[in-house]
């Protein structure tokens, strides 16, 4: 059986506007906060610019060039570049996924929220109910056996959404969806922090953004940190981009649109944490907390310290709140639909199933292992879930990725794919980069990774991890060993 005619992009707007809905997720929302603060402050945009220029931008290049040029699935760029590598595409694609499967719990827990906020449901003790009401969280492995019916309910919700959304044609599925959420965001974005900066204590917040502490950039933790910032924002290595490039027309401006792209979503992140630290100056003011306190990252900020910055808000919070959640919610939709598409792109160029068969069958195999974080032990899971992925495997996959493309490849036919029709060009500096300083920035943060997830791992977390470093290495040679249905897949 040969393949149908190649899916592409109906318009630019529609990739520019997938591509930075790809990019613009939770960790914008919630993790980029904490980072600044947490490494100097205003101080620190100096190592975040450096890093989204010279490592950020120039790993995005990669995967357009790649996805560009050769028009294909990462399983199968892989193998017409040595049949030996098609394993690596799969221990990607299988990262990537896994990622998705807890990635889809957390904008769940977001969904819960929404609702939640309604009534502000949470009451006077914002943690004490996420973490008894909604997650009925545990520390004992017995509560793997404990399903939590209203997580399972929003994990379910979450993955119907997103198959009604990637089982559709690329445009009127991704495409269409990308062109109504973006714009929303970004304008419940601009109105919540408009709103917080008319808030009493909103400069106590802000002014931490513009109150650099000089010294923090002569610490080489804070540049890893921004480089750290730059690989998760940007869904380095997770295929989104090589994916997308792929489905992009002759005569596309590749640089030029990779510029944008990673712009917009920079300039995202550090807008919207105007907004955070406001309302958090606004909190550290009415209710006596220090600053520095209220400041944290992931599900602490986003279900635990704005609930209790919505209590002391006033009723206006019945309007806040909602926006809040329901921009994080857009945020995690568009990021989810990006983890899918290049697992399924793969799947169906490689055994020729149609995209509605595939993307059921992935979102099935995706909600089953999903349910495994909508038990008690699921938060606890989850955690280690997202230390291994993220700091082992994730980047041991873009470390992969640069050799690959830096040392195995012809690196001069990407440089000629990225020029041709772009109007900013790429010489030997960007060779420099890809060859030597990103596969040396990216094995510092990995070693450093490895250190602090086995510095921190118990026997719960070693058992899981252990796990999942024999599926990441079983599964992907399995896949890479099942003949092609596809007769020109070997081409």
């Amino acid at each position: 059986m040969t393949e149908t005619k190649k899916t592409e992009w109906n318009s630019n707007f529609a990739f520019m506007m997938a591509m930075i809905g790809s990019a613009v997720g939770l960790g914008n929302i919630w993790r980029f906060p904490n980072v600044l603060y947490s490494n100097g402050g205003g101080s620190f945009m100096i190592p975040y610019i450096v890093s989204l220029f010279l490592l950020g931008i120039s790993f995005v290049l990669i995967e357009y060039a790649v996805g560009f040029k050769f028009k294909k699935s990462l399983a199968r760029i892989l193998y017409s570049i040595n049949n030996r590598l098609e394993p690596v595409a799969w221990f990607i694609l299988l990262t990537v996924f896994l990622i998705t499967t807890y990635y889809v719990c957390v904008v769940g827990w977001d969904l819960i929220y929404i609702f939640l906020s309604l009534t502000k449901a949470w009451g006077a003790n914002p943690d004490l109910y996420f973490t008894n009401n909604v997650l009925h969280s545990t520390d004992s492995i017995s509560g793997l056996f404990t399903i939590v019916p209203i997580v399972l309910a929003s994990v379910f919700a979450i993955w119907f959404i997103a198959w009604f959304i990637i089982k559709r044609d690329l445009n009127d599925g991704i495409g269409r969806v990308s062109k109504i959420l973006l714009p929303l965001l970004c304008l419940i974005v601009v109105g919540i922090v408009g709103f917080s900066l008319t808030l009493p204590g909103a400069s106590i917040g802000y002014t931490q953004i513009f109150t650099p502490d000089w010294s923090a950039l002569t610490n080489p933790e804070v540049w890893l940190s921004a480089f750290g910032q730059i690989v998760f924002s940007l869904s380095l290595g997770m295929a989104i981009a090589m994916t997308y490039a792929s489905y992009l027309p002759e005569g596309s401006k590749l640089i030029d649109n990779a510029l944008i792209v990673a712009f917009s979503n920079s300039g995202f992140e550090v807008f919207n944490s105007i907004g955070i630290f406001s309302i958090l100056g606004f909190m550290a003011l009415t209710s006596g907390i220090p600053f520095n306190e209220l400041v944290t990252e992931g599900t602490g900020l986003a279900f635990v310290v704005f609930p209790q910055v919505f209590n002391i808000m006033g009723d206006v919070a019945y309007i806040v709140g909602p926006l809040f959640f329901l921009c994080i919610l857009f945020a995690g939709i568009t990021s989810v639909i990006a983890l899918l598409e290049g697992v399924c792109y793969s799947i169906s160029e490689k055994f020729l199933i149609e995209r509605k068969k595939t993307a059921t069958v992935v979102c099935i195999i995706g909600f089953l292992i999903s349910t495994i974080f909508a038990t008690g032990a699921g938060s606890a899971i989850l955690g280690v879930f997202d230390t291994y992925l993220n700091s082992f495997a994730l980047l041991f996959a873009i470390l992969l990725e640069c050799i690959i493309f830096g040392w195995i490849y012809k690196f001069d036919n990407l440089a000629e794919t990225l020029n041709k029709n772009s109007s900013v060009k790429v010489g030997k500096i960007w060779e420099v980069i890809i060859k030597i300083i990103l596969p040396l920035c990216i094995f510092f943060l990995w070693s450093q990774g490895i250190y602090y997830t086995f510095k921190a791992a118990d026997g719960f977390s070693i058992t899981i991890e252990v796990i999942l470093t024999i599926l990441l290495i079983i599964i992907p040679f399995i896949f890479a060993k099942l003949p092609a249905v596809n007769e020109n897949y070997y081409d």
